[in-house]
This record gives C-alpha cells, structure tokens and sequence, in this order.
C-alpha cells in the first residue's frame, strides 16, 4: 500500500467551529438523507456503519463541512433533474458510442490548490473526474469559471494502489498511476471498498486485454 499524501486531507477540525447553530437545520436536512441514502446502499448493518463513517469523513475533507453537506445535495438533486449519472457522464464527457459507464462515485481531487469535490467515473474505456462546481482561474487579467476534470484512458493505467493515513484510519485514498507516471489521488469516497475493487478490476482487465 502507498503512504497517503501528508497535505492531502482537509483540517481534520473543519466541521467543528465551523458549524454553527444557525447550520443546524441543515444538518438535519442532510443527516436524514445520507440515512435514506444508508438504507438503500445495503441493508447490513456493517454497510450502514461503512458508509455513515464514509460520509462523515466525505464531508470533512472539505474545507467547510456545512458547504461540503449542501454541494453534496445540490448534486444528488442534479443527478435526478438530468436523469442519472449516466446522461451527466455523456454529457460532460467525448464517449464513444459503445462505451457504458460502469460505477459513479461521489469523493475528492487532491490538487495543489486542495482537495476538489466531485464525481469519479468508470466506464468501460476511461476514468473520468469532473468537480461538482464550476472554480475559477485566472486568464490574464479576468477571472473564468470552468468545471475540473481529469480523463484517464483505461490503457493507459498502469497502478492502483488504495492507501490509509498511518495517523488516522478514516482516511482512505485511492493513488491512480498512469502509464505516463502522472499520479492522482483521490479521498473521501462513500463507497470507498467499492471503488478499489472496481477499479483495481479495471486494472486487471486492462492487462489481460494487452497480454
């Protein structure tokens, strides 16, 4: 297992303070949806107590916990609105007419500029990231707003390695290596079990496809 980066992680605090009793009604807006969320995941209780551990270590990966909870929702209410993860992928993405999406799943970018919430996708021929909000850049002078994305050809993986922090179990990462050597990390999955067996599978398929 690869030894997770130092800075990738948000302040392990950030949904302290920052939470403030006027958030309250909020909270409970999104405790009582990642539950419904919780029961449709899995009926287990071991997958119940997987995911609430997964989202609330999700939600503090960003910098501000109360926007992580609300960006989180806007983006379900997105996915519904458009019809599903697989219409936002088509969307989003230049997919070839046979390719299939296969999983989605909900976690963060780490950047240098810190971590960026989003959507990872597997399909049958590429890994796909793009962040849930548009950020800005700068062009010159003027400030533009564009959505993150990084696109991974499945040919061109050559490691998967999942990774836990030695300082705090809850945090899991996930360090894509392509053939080119550009490393990405990805954290704060709510399926994070699910995600390293898909993609790690991928992996495996990529090879015997090319052997």
């Amino acid at each position: 297992m690869s030894e997770a980066p130092p800075s990738a992680a948000g302040d392990g605090d950030a949904g302290g303070a920052s939470v403030a009793t006027g958030a309250k009604s909020t909270m409970e807006t999104v405790k009582n949806v990642f539950s419904m969320w919780g029961k449709k995941v899995g009926k287990t209780a071991k997958k119940a107590e997987d995911l609430s551990r997964n989202t609330w270590q999700h939600l503090k990966t960003g910098p501000s916990f109360v926007d992580a909870a609300m960006g989180r929702l806007a983006q379900g209410t997105k996915v519904i609105a458009e019809g599903g993860f697989k219409k936002i992928f088509q969307q989003t993405f230049d997919s070839f007419p046979e390719e299939q999406l296969k999983e989605s799943y909900a976690c963060y970018l780490s950047t240098s500029a810190g971590p960026i919430m989003g959507i990872l996708y597997l399909s049958s021929a590429k890994l796909a990231f793009c962040s849930d909000n548009p950020l800005p850049h700068k062009n010159g002078d003027q400030t533009e707003w564009s959505y993150y994305k990084a696109i991974i050809p499945l040919h061109q993986l050559r490691a998967v390695n999942p990774s836990i922090s030695r300082t705090n179990s809850a945090e899991k990462y996930i360090q894509i290596v392509s053939v080119d050597n550009h490393e990405f990390w990805f954290m704060g999955f709510l399926r994070y079990e699910s995600a390293v067996a898909h993609v790690q599978e991928a992996l495996q398929n990529n090879y015997k496809t090319q052997s």
